[in-house]
């Protein structure tokens, strides 16, 4: 059974950081791509950041230069390195797991098997 487990939110001030964690099991974590979503209340959940099998890197716009994404395949793990927080970075923060990685796709919720069950980040201002 594939499980997914976020850790490390919390409540931040504004310029502050966090450092999310994302712990895999059930899966062989080394072939799979690694992403991070979001979800505000009222809002879609929207796509954050994605980390490939072989280390490609992507973000959406509003992460770049502020959040660092990475994994460990010896601890099945991944990372949301988060620096300089705003308070519209408030939100549930998902990973999810890609065993059929598609860079056209990496946006695309459904796209990716696993889903963890989300870390709340809450940025004051």
């Amino acid at each position: 059974q594939v499980q997914l487990v976020e850790s490390g939110g919390g409540l931040v001030q504004a310029g502050g950081s966090l450092r999310l964690s994302c712990a895999a099991s059930g899966l062989t974590f080394s072939t799979v791509a690694m992403g991070w979503f979001r979800q505000a209340p009222g809002k879609e959940r929207e796509f954050v950041a994605a980390v490939t099998r072989t280390g490609n890197i992507y973000y959406t716009d509003s992460a770049k230069g502020r959040f660092t994404i990475s994994r460990d395949n010896a601890k099945n793990a991944a990372y949301l390195q988060m620096n300089s927080l705003k308070p519209e970075d408030t939100a549930v923060y998902y990973c999810a797991a890609d065993r059929r990685w598609s860079s056209l796709q990496r946006s695309v919720p459904a796209t990716y098997d696993y889903w963890g069950q989300g870390t709340q980040v809450t940025v004051s201002s």
